[in-house]
C-alpha cells in the first residue's frame, strides 16, 4: 500500500463500514429459516458467518477503543501501512471482482456454534459496526502508525492501528461475499425442494 492521506484512509474505511451496515440491515428481511440453514454439510449458515464476525469484534473493538481513548502520539497527516498488516489485509480482502480465491480455516476460538438466535446475532453485529464507525471518527485524533494492537491469534504480534482497522474491515468484506453466496445456495436448495414437491 502506498502512502496515503490519513483522512482519506479513514473516510474510505468508514464508507466500507457503512456498506456493510446496509447489507446487514437487508438480512433482517430474510426468512429466519434461510439464515439458519447451512448450504451443505460442514458449511456455515449466514447466522454462523455473522457470529464469526462478532467473535472478532469482541476481541478487537475494546482494544481499539482503549487505543483511541488515550492517544500518546499526535495524529499523522499521511499513513504508511506496515508490511505485515498490509500482507494480512491483502490476503483477507476479496479481489476486485468480488471473488475469494484463497480459502482459510478459522481459529478454534472463532468457530461459531450452530445453536444461534438470528436476531441476537444480527443486532450484536450492527452494534459493533456502529461502534467501529465511531472509533474511526475518533481515530482522526491519534497516530495510526505508532499505536499498535495485538492480533487475536498471538498477542506477541502487534499491528499498526491503521492496519488493524484495514484488516478488520477487509475481514467483514470477505465474509459478506460468503454471506451472499450462502444465501444464493440456500435459496436454490429451498426452490429445488418446492419444485420437487410440486409447490
Amino acid at each position: 500500500m502506498k502512502k496515503i492521506k490519513t483522512t482519506d484512509l479513514l473516510e474510505t474505511l468508514k464508507a466500507d463500514s457503512r456498506q456493510i451496515i446496509l447489507q446487514t440491515n437487508y438480512l433482517f428481511r430474510e426468512d429466519p429459516e434461510t439464515l439458519q440453514k447451512q448450504p451443505e454439510e460442514g458449511k456455515w449458515s449466514v447466522a454462523q458467518v455473522i457470529e464469526h464476525l462478532n467473535s472478532y469484534g469482541r476481541y478487537y473493538l475494546p482494544l481499539i477503543e482503549v487505543s483511541v481513548s488515550a492517544p500518546k502520539f499526535p495524529p499523522n497527516e499521511f499513513y504508511k501501512a506496515g508490511w505485515l498488516g498490509d500482507y494480512f489485509t491483502n490476503t483477507m480482502k476479496p479481489k476486485n471482482n468480488g471473488q475469494i480465491t484463497n480459502k482459510m480455516q478459522a481459529p478454534k476460538n472463532h468457530r461459531p456454534s450452530r445453536d444461534l438466535n438470528n436476531d441476537v446475532v444480527l443486532k450484536e453485529f450492527l452494534r459493533q459496526e456502529h461502534l467501529l464507525l465511531d472509533l474511526l471518527d475518533r481515530a482522526e485524533k491519534v497516530n495510526l502508525e505508532k499505536n499498535r494492537i495485538p492480533i487475536s491469534i498471538s498477542r506477541f504480534i502487534k499491528l499498526q492501528l491503521g492496519d488493524t482497522f484495514r484488516f478488520l474491515i477487509a475481514h467483514h468484506q470477505r465474509h459478506f461475499v460468503q454471506v451472499n453466496n450462502t444465501l444464493k445456495g440456500v435459496k436454490q436448495i429451498q426452490s429445488d425442494a418446492l419444485r420437487l414437491h410440486g409447490v
